[in-house]
């Protein structure tokens, strides 16, 4: 009997939103647009080729194939395409990454003081 109130009481946290952080909302909708934006960075500014852009990103070559065929990526493309803060920091990553001066570790904090920002510039979301 506890185990089905707990797993009941799981679904509805989980129902209201209550266990979703908005880390988890941001990387979702933001962090493959802004790999894509990288990704076309290094190969056109940096002429990198698809597998060095897929070895800094710590992904397939595949993926980067599609970042640059605009099938992945793309959901908030032209939203954050008009986020200066978010092109600037992506061609600021991808300028130290052809540099070799970001480690995997800075990288992903790059992006979590990014995904702050963004955070602390959105109207919070209502409860349901």
């Amino acid at each position: 009997m506890n185990n089905i109130f707990y797993k009941g009481a799981i679904t509805l946290l989980y129902k209201c939103e209550i266990l979703r952080p908005p880390c988890e909302e941001i990387v979702q909708e933001f962090l493959p647009t802004f790999r894509s934006l990288i990704a076309k960075e290094l190969i056109e500014k940096y002429n990198f080729s698809q597998v060095e852009v897929a070895e800094k990103l710590g992904t397939t070559q595949a993926a980067v194939s599609q970042y640059l065929s605009s099938k992945r990526g793309q959901k908030n493309f032209s939203k954050v395409k008009s986020m200066t803060r978010v092109k600037t920091v992506a061609n600021e990553v991808a300028k130290d990454m052809a540099e070799n001066k970001l480690e995997e570790f800075d990288i992903t904090s790059s992006f979590c003081k990014l995904c702050l920002e963004l955070r602390t510039n959105q109207p919070r979301r209502k409860s349901k």
